[in-house]
């Protein structure tokens, strides 16, 4: 790389991190969470306002290639960190209510998503095959678990039925949602579809060998081998599933959810009583991963990402037939969604301000949504303006989820006790600040 072409580089990077940081502070100061100040200033960063060719001026199209690269390491450790999230979704029993609510936030809007796929397509014509179909069906039923997690937190319910509630299903609803949008990536095939066949012993090496491989490095409580190491598998991880023709993400991703059940059960070994969980090996290695993965990758390489997946979205290209698009996606997707979620919380025995408050909580997409959205233009299941229709719908139903829950709770948080089978998380960083690392 040349002088020149790596002082562009420096220069875009210093940019995107200082715009980033500005528009997180400014969307916490409207009482939004940060990352959609960082997704909106990514769009503005595109063509939306800078047009196509002051756009190519601020960011060359020679350096777009190295600046992409940054923006997928940071979706990979993102994507690992998410993973990381399931250890109590995952391995700790779930509360029938939870489950009933999280079931019908999926299949509502997925059943909307899936009968639009087929005979329509945001923006232009309908395209052809069950993966569009299938993909319409997630694009549509996404709930941003780390951006509802923040919220939570923000407003005051990390320990209140509601809140616990909120997250438990948001969570299983990013379990369900990955394992389908791996079915729409199986479907896509990316040409190598005898390469899926190693999906299976690679399952089997990361359970034989990579797990008690980090559970070892964590109960050793040497913090920068273990996060090399980590890094390393990570990536290692992410270039084999991206081999197998499925995408990067879903090597992160799973390293992430085996890496935390290797921790499990070290709480509870010697030096960490359950009394004292802040000071047990699991929990606290675990802490130390997160604040080493989480400044580099918060601060510049997921506003990176942003940027990047701004220079698809154009607004102003929009014509009056396509804001119509727009806004049957938002009656399809939010809709469908706020529906489902309040019914099964009726059902489930929530007051109707508290059904309400929590379907619009599950109406939160933001971040997990643009990362979906992302991963299907790049299968070739949406085109320019499908994708800046669908970004749009995931920011506007984000956007809302805030004045919906101010005049909601405005006597404050629920005070009445919630079903008796609602979930509560098992220790204190299963809400909290931040938690991802992305200022979600």
């Amino acid at each position: 790389m040349s002088s020149s072409r790596l002082t562009v580089l420096f220069v875009d990077l210093a940019l995107i991190v200082a715009l980033a940081r500005l528009a997180g502070a400014i969307a916490r100061r409207f009482g939004q969470p940060a990352v959609i100040g960082e997704i909106v200033a990514g769009i503005l960063l595109g063509p939306t306002v800078l047009g196509g060719g002051l756009s190519q001026y601020v960011f060359p199209l020679e350096i777009r290639s190295e600046l992409s690269a940054f923006a997928d390491l940071g979706l990979a450790l993102f994507m690992f960190k998410l993973g990381t999230e399931s250890d109590w979704v995952a391995g700790r029993p779930t509360r029938r209510t939870a489950v009933g609510i999280a079931t019908a936030a999926m299949v509502f809007p997925f059943a909307a998503g899936t009968g639009l796929g087929l005979w329509w397509s945001p923006g232009g014509p309908p395209a052809q095959g069950v993966a569009h179909v299938l993909f319409m069906g997630v694009a549509l039923s996404v709930t941003a678990f780390p951006v509802l997690a923040r919220i939570v937190e923000d407003r005051g319910l990390a320990r209140v039925p509601l809140g616990r509630l909120a997250v438990a299903s948001a969570a299983l609803c990013d379990v369900l949602a990955w394992a389908m949008l791996g079915v729409v990536m199986v479907l896509c095939g990316r040409d190598t579809p005898w390469r899926l066949l190693w999906f299976v012993p690679y399952l089997l090496v990361l359970t034989a060998v990579a797990r008690p491989v980090l559970r070892t490095l964590a109960r050793s409580g040497r913090t920068s081998l273990d996060l090399s190491l980590t890094c390393a598998g990570v990536l290692a991880s992410a270039a084999a599933t991206e081999w197998m023709g499925l995408h990067f993400i879903v090597g992160a991703f799973v390293l992430g959810v085996v890496r935390t059940h290797a921790l499990r059960g070290l709480d509870h070994e010697p030096g960490g009583p359950d009394g004292e969980r802040e000071k047990a090996p699991g929990a606290r290695a675990d802490a130390d991963l997160r604040r080493g993965f989480g400044s580099l990758d918060s601060r510049v390489l997921m506003p990176v990402f942003f940027v990047v997946a701004g220079w698809q979205v154009d607004l102003s290209e929009l014509d009056p037939a396509q804001l119509v698009d727009l806004v049957i996606l938002l009656v399809a997707a939010g809709g469908s969604k706020f529906l489902a979620v309040a019914g099964a919380a009726r059902l489930s025995g929530l007051t109707p301000r508290d059904s309400a408050a929590l379907a619009a909580l599950m109406n939160t997409r933001g971040l997990t949504e643009l990362i979906v959205l992302t991963t299907g233009r790049e299968l070739g299941l949406l085109d320019d303006v499908g994708y800046t229709l669908l970004v749009t719908m995931a920011v506007l139903t984000t956007l809302s989820t805030g004045p919906i829950l101010r005049r909601l709770l405005k006597d404050g948080p629920p005070t009445t006790p919630g079903p008796a089978n609602a979930p509560s998380p098992q220790h204190p960083s299963d809400i909290a600040p931040d938690r991802t690392g992305t200022g979600a």
